[in-house]
């Protein structure tokens, strides 16, 4: 079971992207020396749409290739990289992690929900903590229902809470509650960061990731299969192309170091050519001048030749392009199924090349019953069901200390949740629109926003609706079968299933990573293990004590990237900006930027009359990434799948809200 990736660039590719990116930087314990700008990763940004290395062997082959960057496909690419393997992930959309992963409520379940004997149940790991409220006799009821389930799924340690004991741990939660389910080894992340970190930790082990990379054929051989994946850009990157596979340009070289190692190796050059001349001096001496020559000049150029130029002070952002919060078109549900505001259609994408790989994981979320249809497996199908979510300010983030549940509906399951991000948002939802239900589909932006405030009312009854800072919707991976598709396909063995993976997949997602190696070491994949396996994973951002070491002010008045912050509302530094463009995956927009550092989600959400930080992102990705024009960066789209009638509302809408919480 071997993979061959069949070139339709040039066939040197391989070798040249085997040779002409620099080594993985170890981003867990850097040295100074590695260090550039003031303490940044000495290593240039991914080239486009790919990591900087590439892991096909000699004879153009693959161990395994995966299909679909979410927290499923990444958690198996991470499993993968502990063994001797050539690794391929390929992700439809611009980044990983942007389908159901991102649109979600990022909890840790504790598995006490699941239907006993059934796949979510085996792989929904004991795991922030939850509370089930109960506010009737007949919810009440339900509880035990959910201990009972839990204690058949093998969950420790839940307990019911009665009457006082509730508000002791939840002081803010609805007076009307009588009791409670409490679970605490379930727990929360932020969904989108666990996913680049597996993601960026298996690239960092030897696999190879490219995004922008949409499958659109699979073709059966003897030996596994042949996969087509078409490469697209957005259009308006496309037309700075020069050949078929976009690559970042190199960076621009120091002039002031380029010319003395010009000078040093021609002065060694002439001088060597003047000791042959004299008849006291061996053809051997001259030689060893010259060489020690070369290599000093080759020292002085590579010391600036790795870094790219930092053009600052110039007052002003480069990008002008002002942040959208009007306007615009609506994210589509299919659009979402494959990367949502990532996706190929969203970004006006064309392709730009295409590439042939043999074998294959169908770890593709949303897409994944396509996927599956392309080897005559069409043994279930996904029905998505959207999650619709409202954000609050960090202020509101003291209501809550657990995640609060109310007691779960027999059909659309756990229910709306009131919880506190780890970043100390207050969030609320999810909805359950099931996309074909034409009266969940005919619901308008503010029939979601009543049903959600209302319902989130119920539970926890002082948050302020005018605290709204974003919405956004996520659709869920259901299927036809009810259940997880986790297993070999029927039609070839050598197919992999990890398919149709809702809630609470994330939970389930590592332990699935694990059950999908199993599977192809069954059928014949190597067990040999690496002994160069590195779990660990640098965090990106910083925690700041308050303004202490940083500054904030006009474009270019701090030159320092650790102390100049490029996002007011969450204190983000340029050196954390840099430091995530030189990780191990590719980021050209400035979205890429915020789910890794947090840049444009604070309460301003990015607005340019105040700080203007999608703008400063934007200079920094295109300065790091060599874009000669602003167009070559992407930048947050709006409103995708808002429902909110803009980015920045006004006092008005603040207060539409406040009433619909009330009805």
């Amino acid at each position: 079971m071997h993979t061959r990736l069949v070139p339709v660039l040039p066939r040197h590719y391989a070798a040249l992207t085997r040779t002409r990116f620099l080594p993985q930087f170890n981003i867990t314990n850097p040295t100074p020396s590695d260090k550039t700008c003031d303490s940044c990763p000495n290593q240039t940004t991914c080239p486009r749409s790919r990591t900087r290395h590439v892991s096909v062997k000699d004879d153009g082959t693959y161990d395994v290739v995966i299909v679909g960057g979410g927290c499923v496909g990444a958690s198996i690419a991470r499993e993968l990289t502990k063994y001797n393997l050539s690794i391929l992930l390929l992700e439809s959309a611009d980044d990983v992690t942007q389908g159901a992963t991102k649109g979600n409520s990022g909890i840790v379940h504790a598995g006490f929900d699941d239907k006993p004997g059934s796949v979510r149940a085996k792989y929904c790991w004991p795991g922030n903590q939850i509370l089930v409220l109960a506010k009737t006799k007949e919810e009440r009821k339900v509880l035990d229902d959910l201990m009972e389930r839990g204690r058949k799924n093998g969950v420790q340690r839940l307990k019911i809470l009665e009457g006082k004991s509730v508000f002791e741990i939840e002081p803010f939660c609805n007076p009307n509650t009588i009791a409670a389910l409490h679970s605490p080894d379930a727990g929360n992340l932020i969904p989108y960061e666990f996913a680049i970190a597996m993601a960026e930790n298996a690239a960092d082990n030897g696999a190879e990731v490219r995004i922008r990379r949409t499958v659109s054929a699979i073709e059966a051989t003897d030996a596994g299969f042949e996969v087509t994946a078409d490469h697209w850009e957005p259009k308006s990157y496309a037309k700075t192309m020069h050949g078929s596979e976009a690559t970042v340009p190199e960076p621009e070289v120091n002039d002031s170091k380029a010319v003395p190692a010009a000078v040093i190796a021609a002065l060694g050059a002439a001088g060597a050519g003047f000791l042959k001349s004299q008849p006291q001096f061996t053809d051997e001496m001259a030689m060893g001048v010259a060489a020690a020559a070369l290599v000093l000049a080759l020292i002085v150029f590579l010391s600036s030749s790795a870094k790219p130029n930092r053009v600052q002070g110039e007052g002003k952002a480069k990008d002008s392009r002002k942040p959208v919060g009007t306007g615009g078109s609506r994210v589509s549900v299919d659009e979402m199924m494959v990367g949502g505001s990532g996706s190929m259609s969203a970004n006006d994408g064309v392709v730009v090349g295409t590439e042939k790989i043999k074998f294959i994981v169908n770890a593709a979320g949303g897409g994944s019953d396509k996927i599956s249809a392309m080897i005559g497996d069409d043994s279930f199908t996904i029905k998505p069901r959207l999650g619709d979510y409202l954000l609050l300010n960090r202020e509101q983030g003291y209501l809550a200390k657990h995640t609060l549940f109310p007691c779960p509906d027999p059909v659309l399951g756990k229910g709306v949740l009131v919880q506190t991000t780890l970043w100390g948002n207050l969030i609320l939802g999810p909805t359950a629109r099931d996309t074909y239900l034409k009266d969940k589909m005919d619901m308008t932006d503010e029939d979601v926003q009543k049903f959600i405030l209302s319902k989130c009312k119920d539970l926890v009854p002082d948050f302020d609706s005018k605290q709204v800072i974003h919405g956004f919707v996520g659709a869920r991976a259901k299927n036809s079968t009810g259940d997880w598709i986790i297993e070999e396909s029927k039609v070839n063995s050598n197919f992999i299933q990890a398919a149709g993976i809702d809630s609470p997949g994330l939970a389930g997602s590592p332990a699935i990573a694990v059950e999908v190696v199993r599977l192809l070491q069954k059928n014949g994949l190597s067990k040999a293990k690496t002994k160069n396996f590195n779990p660990n994973r640098a965090p990106i951002i910083t925690p700041k004590d308050g303004w202490k070491g940083i500054k904030a002010g006009p474009v270019g008045k701090f030159t320092d990237p650790k102390v100049n912050v490029i996002c007011k509302c969450e204190k983000v530094t340029e050196h954390e900006v840099i430091t995530a463009l030189r990780r191990s995956l590719p980021i050209d927009s400035t979205q890429g930027i915020r789910k890794r550092t947090r840049a444009g989600m604070g309460h301003c959400q990015g607005d340019a009359e105040n700080y203007n930080c999608e703008c400063r992102v934007a200079d920094v990705i295109a300065r790091e990434n060599g874009y000669g024009k602003k167009e070559e960066v992407g930048r947050r789209p709006w409103p995708a799948t808002s429902t909110l009638p803009q980015r920045w509302l006004e006092e008005s809408e603040k207060e539409n809200l406040v009433e619909l919480a009330k009805k």
